[in-house]
């Protein structure tokens, strides 16, 4: 054991996920941000049918039974929005681009809401207001003196509306290229490039009324309580009928530990908790596909050993192909290799294989603790196969659940945001608008930073996010920024990608999610799609931060207008009635029927999601098992010695690049991110002990050295082997070609590193 010694900002916290902690997290969310007077009626309105979407995560509303359908970090969402906080022109005035770099990503988006659109005055290092017109005029001249279209690149944040996303990409295409980075292709590429090739679409098949019905959860590489943090409610009703919660997680997790619903009145009086876990495997960072490789492994030895009664074999042979292949790979992948690069004890998988071959129904959920690693694709394959071996898609209580984070980043792919666009949907494209829109695939969000990289890239228009940031190796990508001609950003508040600013850079403030949408015909409604394909409509309540604030689907029209004089879209008719942009989506993208109607209805629509009905949309017609052949690889390379995998995680007081404040309660960290979370017997052998100053170095092919210098390593409950560090800070250690080739997705969480005593400690 190492020695325990104070270290600021670092204490233990005992108390459950949710519960009082999550309210008294609330309060102070709402006394920050916002006027205590509009706050409660505010957050009523969350997820609500007359209301707005919550601007956070992607979990589906439940049945309006509660009294409010938000949660502690949905409100931090809400809240971080609708902010009273302001920054205008006049701040501007007083502080240089290079003053505001030296702030960290909490101070920028702190300081409030944008107000007025600006453009980057290189002369006096500042931004300047600058008048809407003059913006639009002078962005469609640079896109047009552009060589090529593929010299622009269009990225789209997954808070992106379906009518922005998809007036964005006709935009785009209309001008002549494919190129669409989003914030997709860095979480869950290998799920819409995987699960397609398994089942035949890129999306889950669970809805909520299967966990009502399941029984058993195989919970695999997510956080819920922080990531997607309505799911606990889906879990504590699940666990307290006793359906077993098997997690594989490297860490740790308090909210995959115990619950306390704030909407209980007996938890909340009693100051008690439901357990959440039944079960709770450390798996090694990078060895989930041993651990499924292992499970399924010794299913197919009982199925041998009970008379073929463990497997669905009428399920298989009816609906799948391939199976053959991969029990011959199973048989071949040995103990040893399996156990060594999970992590896991054959013991452990044996368990639960176990259990669930006594299950008539699994759900097995999973997050981008299985996405962003180098094979992400091909593990996500092996989750579709352990669930086909049981036919557990296509029943009740059963189906694949991939936990997706933005509130619409589903949908955003849905309406056509992909650099790898259907022959068929750009012939209806074409059909319905007249122009033929480019077919040769365009630039992932990697592709797009390399681009730039190299100079090739010329623009980059961003349909809101933090484009730099949210990407790998810093090292490289913030100075990439510069080289560009140009640089459009979309958002409501000022972040660091703003401030890499090129020859010529404008911010554009936008309405959020929270805010009214006035246009021509009226009061406009946006919609989204959430995790379980359910589409829905959001309406803004509140007077805007700005009256200079425009939609995100104007703004669009602006620059499309500014940019194409002859274009084949009627621009400022569909920007008066959103009604007119929701038919084309009708016309040209296939699940979208009656639209405009549909979602009129509370609670919106289902898109179609054909293997619930035991239809499987691949060229054979049938589901198709995969071969996982690199479990001996994968235990090479994780048993290396002195080598361990970093984790890049999201604290509690954060969401995606957001930062809303720098604890992260449940992980017992107060006032701070530089620290790296360090197994006991880890730091032993590195000769360290907890609250030691640490340099993290990553192990690269190409000689670079990437380096986070000077971070606090401390003890904490995660799998040996394995450290983790706060995202974005320790992008800078993940190298921008580190990644699963199959879907261009980052490998933020199995970095392999040397973590060394700081010089200064």
């Amino acid at each position: 054991m190492t020695t325990r010694r104070e270290v600021p900002g670092i204490r233990p916290y005992d108390g459950p996920a949710g519960g009082w902690g999550a309210l008294r997290a609330t309060a102070q969310a709402v006394r920050l941000q916002m006027e205590s007077i509009k706050a409660p009626i505010t957050l009523l309105r969350t997820n609500q049918p007359d209301g707005f979407d919550c601007p956070g995560c992607a979990w589906p509303d439940k049945e309006h039974k509660s009294t409010f359908q938000f949660c502690e970090n949905g409100a931090k969402a809400v809240t971080w929005e609708a902010t009273t906080k302001r920054v205008g022109p006049e701040f501007f005035e007083n502080n240089t681009v290079s003053s505001l770099l030296q702030r960290s990503d909490f101070e920028l988006e702190d300081l409030g809401r944008l107000t007025h659109p600006l453009v980057y005055d290189r002369t006096t290092d500042k931004f300047r207001a600058v008048a809407w017109d003059d913006a639009f005029a002078r962005i469609g001249e640079v896109l047009r003196g552009l060589s090529s279209p593929d010299e622009a690149e269009f990225y789209t944040s997954g808070r992106a509306s379906n009518e922005a996303a998809y007036l964005f990409q006709l935009f785009a295409r209309e001008y002549g290229t494919n190129n669409f980075p989003d914030c997709s292709n860095m979480c869950h590429e290998p799920t819409s490039v995987g699960l397609p090739r398994s089942i035949g679409i890129g999306k889950g098949t669970v809805s909520l009324d299967d966990f009502d019905a399941t029984e058993l959860i195989l919970s695999i590489g997510h956080n819920p309580g922080t990531n997607h943090p309505r799911m606990m409610g889906t879990l504590h009703e699940c666990s307290r009928r006793n359906v077993p919660i098997i997690v594989f997680n490297p860490l740790r997790e308090r909210a995959l530990e115990r619950f306390a619903d704030p909407q209980s009145m007996i938890e909340m009086a009693t100051f008690g908790s439901t357990r959440i876990a039944s079960t709770y495997f450390q798996v090694d960072a990078g060895g989930d596909a041993a651990a499924l490789k292992g499970i399924m492994k010794a299913l197919l030895a009982m199925d041998a050993e009970q008379g073929n009664t463990v497997l669905d074999h009428e399920f298989i042979a009816t609906h799948t192909q391939g199976f053959e292949a991969l029990a011959a790979d199973l048989e071949a992948t040995s103990w040893e290799d399996i156990e060594k690069a999970s992590g896991l004890s054959r013991e452990d998988l044996e368990q639960v294989a176990i259990a669930y071959a006594k299950s008539n129904a699994t759900i097995v959920t999973y997050g981008m603790g299985v996405t962003q690693h180098n094979k992400g694709t091909a593990t996500v394959r092996l989750i579709a196969d352990l669930l086909l071996l049981r036919g557990n898609i296509g029943k009740p209580g059963a189906g694949i659940c991939p936990l997706r984070g933005h509130s619409n980043v589903q949908g955003n792919r849905t309406v056509g945001i992909t650099e790898k666009p259907s022959a068929t949907f750009l012939k209806q494209i074409e059909e319905v608008f007249g122009f033929e829109p480019p077919a040769a695939h365009g630039h992932d969000a990697v592709q797009a930073m390399q681009a730039m990289i190299a100079g090739t890239a010329k623009a980059l228009i961003c349909l809101g996010g933090n484009f730099a940031v949210a990407l790998p190796d810093s090292g490289q990508s913030f100075p990439a920024m510069g080289k560009l001609d140009l640089s459009v950003h979309l958002g409501t508040k000022l972040n660091r990608s703003h401030l890499l600013v090129a020859k010529e850079t404008y911010v554009l403030p936008v309405l959020g999610r929270t805010e009214l949408d006035i246009q021509a015909s009226g009061q406009q409604s946006i919609t989204v799609e959430d995790s379980m394909s359910m589409v829905h409509a959001s309406s803004g309540k509140l007077t805007p931060a700005s009256e200079h604030l425009r939609s995100e689907p104007a703004i669009v029209a602006g620059i499309a207008t500014a940019t194409l004089p002859d274009s084949k879209v009627a621009w400022k008719e569909l920007i008066a009635d959103y009604d007119k942009v929701r038919d084309l989506i009708e016309q040209t993208v296939p699940g979208f029927e009656a639209f405009n109607e549909r979602i009129r209805t509370p609670g919106g629509f289902r898109m179609p999601l054909p293997p619930t009905e035991r239809v499987w949309p691949t060229p054979s017609g049938k589901a198709i098992f995969s071969v996982y052949g690199g479990v001996q690889e994968d235990a090479d390379v994780l048993g290396a010695e002195n080598v361990l995998r970093l984790i890049t995680l999201r604290s509690h007081d954060q969401y995606n690049t957001t930062i809303y404040a720098l604890d992260d309660r449940y992980r017992g960290v107060f006032g701070r991110r530089d620290v790296l979370f360090m197994n006991e017997d880890d730091l032993a052998e590195q000769g360290l002990e907890h609250g030691d100053l640490v340099d993290i170095e990553t192990i690269t092919s190409s000689g670079r050295q990437l380096r986070l210098e000077n971070i606090t390593a401390i003890a904490y409950n995660i799998a040996k082997g394995s450290v983790g560090a706060y995202y974005p800070e320790a992008n800078v250690l993940v190298p921008l070609d580190y990644l699963d080739k199959e879907s261009g997705t980052p490998s933020y969480k199995s970095v392999p590193v040397h973590v060394l005593r700081s010089a200064e400690t």
